[in-house]
């Protein structure tokens, strides 16, 4: 009877998912959502087990097992991480929640960050023995960035050391929010057994024979009805600050209707007023489906955030933009995806207006038209056609051959641009070297791709040594992507020891002329540029040009911009990109008869570096964020460790069962840092790094 049971459900799933593939959903019917942690919080196990209740899979998959669904990539499996953000659309009641799975490991944070510009919602996923970690911080930072609305969900309930309350104020602690229990757990670690929901005032009980899917519900105990009407007039309280009707009930003594509270919930959650936190135990199938309805309940539909802001490129002027799927179309591609057989996946965010299948569209930034081939819904690594995408919604594009992370795609006739990506720069670098000639140009093609991919993973040819240099945001990272191109890509190469990616900038003002004249193909070349250089009043490079020479031809001046921004990627002195570094135009000298586009970058060029030469060039080095988890016992020993390099311990955060230090050292003292600290924690602490900023390196480079 059981088996029978199974397989009918398993059909209904079917039919439920087949039929809401082909429906239209309304604007209001829509939650883009994104799950969020540190690694090994439970973010990926959570999410399995949505798309099980959801009935988008009808086997929940373990990442021990590599079996998950949105870890598809072998690394990922192997490795028991997420790796790249994964995404999928799945069904719940009337509602389409469109899921981004990210990664937890802060070496893959970009995926985390394109991920949160496109989404209006997002559930952090808090383990209830670890409380904030350190990734936490960062996602939670992000988050507000970009003004995420979000819930928290407390995993991990029948773990030992297992607190929901003192993750609670660790949240509130931490970030200084106003949290709002809406459940709570009844028992904790083995003795945990459900929850109570403090809106209906009910005890939920997962069944453990259906994996979850049969809820008992019945009244509230005796022994807690006391501590769950205490917190549930916790609620009305805090809804009674943002809601004068809710208010007078309450100061009147009146029950607060239900639907007048969840009301209420839905736009403090999405004003921000709030964090709601519900709690369960993933791995053990429980607490998923109120969380489910709380993500429809609570998390705004696309129509319900702040509109988009772009910037009208003929007008150069600010404009808001209306989720409207009647408006002209306008999107973002957050995330390339390189498919063996059908090339680029291009995954695109609607903020306004509709894309259909074959027709074609134009990239704003680049000013090129291309044609969508193919829509397709992505689940994982599979996918569904689509005919259409309207604004608010998730879809991948296939054919776009320019396309890259943070390109606007709209119309010709309406040329505007959105608010493109700021990602972190590499700061860990190492060799990679084809085995043989033939195989340098596949290396150079794989390299494009997987750039294309991923904004954070940049190559480059060293002048000096004639190396390929690939860099990356960590170590992880870097091993990550070298064995994609072994494997993967089926490539035969030699890679070198990692190296610390160094930045060069400039203490000092100076200005320097350059005169250019060659003799090229029995034609004369001429150019003269002057250019003044100082550092930069903000973060990052930048150029300007004052002069107002219409005589001059407008290529002459792309030509000297061009130069500037290849001159700050070489380097002053030792080849390493420049940063924070202000160059301005004062003056130069065209001839007519000689001067030539050519000539004058190849002179600005010069004229760069000989300023910065004289500007009291520097050399800057990463210093990185270090957050380091060790049990009581070895927390003087995993001290001593980060010291010994170098570091300076920041603060210490003292929790039930660990010690949590936040320590900063320079990238450079950090290799091998991991076998070190296994070896005197007997293997039971660990750490996450993450680029805090570059400063000076006394000395400079010394490399004899």
């Amino acid at each position: 009877m059981r088996m029978f049971l199974s397989i009918l459900n398993v059909l209904i799933k079917t039919i439920v998912q087949n039929f809401s593939i082909g429906r239209i959903i309304m604007l209001s019917h829509m939650r883009n959502i994104g799950i969020m942690a540190h690694i090994d919080a439970g973010k990926t196990t959570t999410t399995e087990r949505i798309l099980y209740y959801t009935g988008k899979i009808h086997r929940i998959g373990e990442i021990d097992d590599g079996a998950a669904t949105m870890d598809w990539m072998s690394q990922e499996q192997e490795r028991g991480i997420t790796i790249q953000s994964a995404a999928t659309t799945t069904y719940w009641k009337d509602c389409q929640i469109n899921i981004i799975d990210t990664p937890g490991h802060v070496d893959f944070t970009a995926e985390v960050e394109r991920s949160l510009r496109v989404l209006d919602g997002a559930v952090a996923v808090i383990c209830a023995v670890g409380g904030v970690q350190p990734q936490t911080e960062t996602v939670w930072r992000q988050a507000n960035e970009y003004k995420v609305p979000r819930l928290c969900f407390v995993n991990k309930m029948d773990r030992v050391g297992a607190d929901f309350y003192a993750a609670l104020d660790d949240v509130a602690e931490k970030f200084g929010e106003t949290c709002l229990a809406l459940v709570l757990p009844i028992g904790k670690e083995s003795n945990y057994e459900g929850l109570i929901d403090l809106i209906r005032m009910k005890e939920l009980r997962f069944d453990v024979e259906s994996e979850g899917e049969i809820i008992h519900e019945s009244e509230i105990d005796a022994s807690r009805r006391a501590e769950a009407e205490e917190w549930r007039e916790k609620i009305i309280d805090a809804l009674s600050m943002h809601n004068d009707e809710i208010a007078e009930l309450y100061l009147s003594g009146e029950d607060v209707p239900e639907a007048l509270i969840i009301k209420q919930i839905r736009q403090s959650t999405i004003e921000r007023h709030f964090i709601p936190f519900f709690c369960g135990s993933a791995r053990k199938n429980s607490g998923i489906q109120p969380l489910i309805d709380a993500i429809v309940a609570y998390l705004p539909a696309p129509d319900e955030v702040a509109p988009a802001i772009g910037i009208n490129v003929k007008k150069e002027e600010s404009i808001t933009i209306p989720c409207d799927a009647d408006a002209m179309p306008l999107g973002l591609i957050f995330k390339i995806q390189h498919e063996r057989e059908a090339g680029s996946l291009a995954y695109i965010r609607m903020y306004s207006g509709k894309i259909k299948s074959g027709e074609q569209v134009y990239n704003i930034g680049k000013k090129k038209r291309e044609r969508v081939n193919r829509l397709l819904r992505m689940h994982s690594n599979k996918s569904d056609p689509l005919d259409s995408v309207s604004a608010g919604d998730i879809a991948v594009i296939i054919g776009l051959k320019q396309a890259q992370t943070g390109d606007t795609i709209g119309s010709e006739g309406v040329p505007i641009l959105l608010e493109s990506m700021h990602f972190p720069e590499p700061v860990i670098s190492v060799s990679i070297e084809p085995e043989t000639l033939s195989d340098r140009d596949k290396l150079k093609e794989t390299l494009d791709i997987l750039s294309k991919e991923d904004p954070t993973f940049i190559s480059r040819d060293d002048k000096e040594t004639g190396q390929l240099i690939i860099s990356g945001m960590g170590e992880l990272h870097l091993d990550v992507l070298v064995t994609r191109m072994l494997e993967d890509f089926k490539l035969q190469a030699k890679v070198g020891k990692p190296q610390v990616t160094y930045r060069e900038s400039i203490s000092g003002e100076a200005q320097h002329t350059e005169n250019y004249e060659k003799l090229l193909g029995g034609k004369e070349q001429t150019a003269s540029v002057s250019l003044l250089v100082k550092p930069a009043t903000s973060e990052g490079n930048s150029y300007s040009n004052s002069l107002r020479m219409p005589e001059i031809p407008q290529e002459i001046f792309d030509a000297i911009k061009r130069g500037v921004e290849n001159s700050f990627m070489s380097g002053i002195q030792y080849g390493y990109p420049c940063t924070n570094i202000s160059v301005e135009l004062v003056d130069l000298d065209y001839s007519e008869l000689t001067s030539t586009a050519f000539a004058f970058e190849a002179c600005t060029v010069q004229a760069f570096d000989a300023a910065c030469k004289k500007a009291s060039p520097e050399i800057l080095e990463p210093i990185m964020n270090v957050d380091i988890l060790s049990p009581k016992e070895f927390v003087g020993d995993a001290m001593s460790q980060i010291t010994q390099r170098g570091g300076l311990i920041l603060s210490l955060d003292s929790k039930p069962s660990i010690e949590v230090v936040h320590a900063q050292a320079p990238m450079e003292k950090m290799f091998g840092f991991s076998t070190s600290l296994r070896s005197v924690t007997q293997g039971r602490a660990s750490f996450s790094m993450a680029f805090s900023h570059f400063q000076i390196k006394q000395g400079g480079l010394n490399f004899f």
